[in-house]
């Protein structure tokens, strides 16, 4: 599972990633990326780590389905979390194929999306 201090909870941090990030879109799933920018003059700021959010929406399937999906998308999140820039914000959003796919189709998916971001993909 994926731990809670890597986890987005504020409004305005998924609202973040979204508008301001960048997006790779797959069949079964859209990720959002916010790749972290600090400031390495200012004085006292440390790196936070990165965070990732997930949106699963009714139109997945009902709310067995749909936790179902978060599990595994937090699952698949927490060994990938530490190949994303330190303070990146990520957004994952389910599409409706995402609740009848295998756990590989979804790790598919999200290893090619986040692969594509983090600049490795061919468009």
């Amino acid at each position: 599972m994926l731990p809670t201090e890597y986890r987005l909870r504020r409004r305005e941090d998924f609202a973040t990633a979204v508008r301001r990030g960048r997006r790779a879109g797959r069949p079964l799933l859209v990720v959002h990326l916010r790749s972290g920018s600090t400031d390495p003059h200012a004085l006292g700021e440390s790196v936070s780590p990165s965070r990732a959010g997930f949106v699963v929406s009714k139109a997945v399937g009902g709310a067995v389905v749909r936790n179902a999906v978060k599990r595994r998308l937090r699952h698949l999140m927490r060994d990938r979390v530490a190949l994303l820039p330190p303070g990146s914000l990520v957004v994952v959003r389910a599409l409706p194929g995402a609740g009848d796919a295998t756990h590989a189709e979804l790790a598919r998916d999200l290893d090619t999306a986040l692969q594509r971001l983090l600049g490795g993909g061919a468009r």
